[in-house]
């Protein structure tokens, strides 16, 4: 354990010892690892720590493993790091995150302490019934209406780790010529719109952590957040724990009900946004996003689960339509 960290957690949690009793996750390319901490002598029992060590990336899963791709992610911890310093506070109990803690960083290594989740929220799901989708579906609403028009000082111009401007060398590999010719049309449809808002990034199944009853969610992973069209994030998730089947079904449930929960966040919140407006573009944008997200799958993985009937049809319309 690095003494210089190991003295840094011992003095902002007033413990007398720690210890790493758990590896929850190594990062993404052999970036460094999440692990839990008990703490010895403080009120706090265990903590999360992030740890980032840029000299320790390996080869890409994917074979992504590029100089820009390596520049991408150097940055995006950076982001995480001020998003956690200076926005995550802004997070009310409605989307709640982990709190910060505090960071240090030793030349290329860096450590992100958080508190530990597991207390309050200790499941980690695969599959998901409807109330479990709809609240991970809530602390988006809620967090899309707590950062309206906020401008991401610090974080992405633009949120999500797939948009174009961030995936050129994916972009080259795509093989389908009108959505290669028309990619840029997507993108600026998404980027011109009007009712912009803080973008979780990558709100995949596997950053909520649920209660005990699964009605109650947490968020984590904040590499890619950013300014950008909240319906990106609704678009991303639905697409992470439905089957194209699925989507088809429920889409229209699904987007009901996060419309009805933006709209309860906004009128606890008092704000006087013109509600319909917002919805009319985001409703009309989630087609959009959706052929997004295919347009990276395509140039990344073409392979991918995700290029299914569903996502390919919302493509397909989009590409039509522009």
């Amino acid at each position: 354990m690095n003494l210089d960290f190991k003295n840094y957690l011992l003095q902002i949690t007033n413990a007398s010892d720690c210890e790493e009793i758990e590896i929850i996750q190594s990062l993404w390319s052999g970036y460094g690892r999440i692990s839990r901490y008990r703490l010895v002598g403080s009120s706090v029992k265990t903590v999360v720590v992030k740890f980032i060590s840029l000299n320790l990336s390996g080869a890409h899963p994917k074979g992504w493993d590029t100089d820009y791709s390596h520049k991408r992610k150097v940055k995006s911890y950076k982001i995480e790091t001020h998003w956690y310093e200076r926005w995550s506070k802004r997070c009310t109990p409605s989307c709640r995150v982990p709190e910060f803690l505090g960071s240090i960083s030793e030349k290329y290594d860096q450590w992100i302490i958080l508190e530990d989740l597991n207390t309050n929220y200790p499941l980690r799901k695969h599959l998901l019934y409807m109330a479990e989708i709809k609240a991970c579906l809530s602390w988006l609403a809620n967090f899309h209406a707590n950062f309206l028009h906020c401008e991401p000082v610090g974080l992405w111009p633009i949120g999500t780790y797939w948009h174009l401007a961030t995936r050129p060398d994916e972009f080259e590999k795509i093989e389908h010529i009108e959505l290669k010719e028309k990619a840029h049309l997507i993108d600026d449809l998404l980027n011109n719109c009007k009712y912009n808002t803080i973008v979780h990034g990558d709100a995949k199944l596997a950053n909520f952590c649920f209660s005990e009853e699964g009605r109650k969610v947490a968020a984590v992973d904040f590499q890619y957040v950013g300014g950008g069209c909240g319906i990106k994030d609704v678009a991303y998730f639905i697409g992470s724990c439905l089957s194209s089947y699925d989507c088809e079904t429920y889409q229209d449930e699904l987007l009901d009900f996060y419309f009805t929960a933006l709209l309860k966040a906004f009128q606890s919140s008092g704000s006087d946004i013109d509600f319909k407006a917002l919805k009319d573009e985001w409703t009309t944008l989630y087609p959009v996003a959706c052929a997004d997200f295919t347009r990276f799958l395509l140039g990344w993985m073409p392979a991918h689960q995700k290029i299914n009937k569903y996502n390919l049809d919302m493509m397909h319309t989009v590409l039509s339509s522009i």
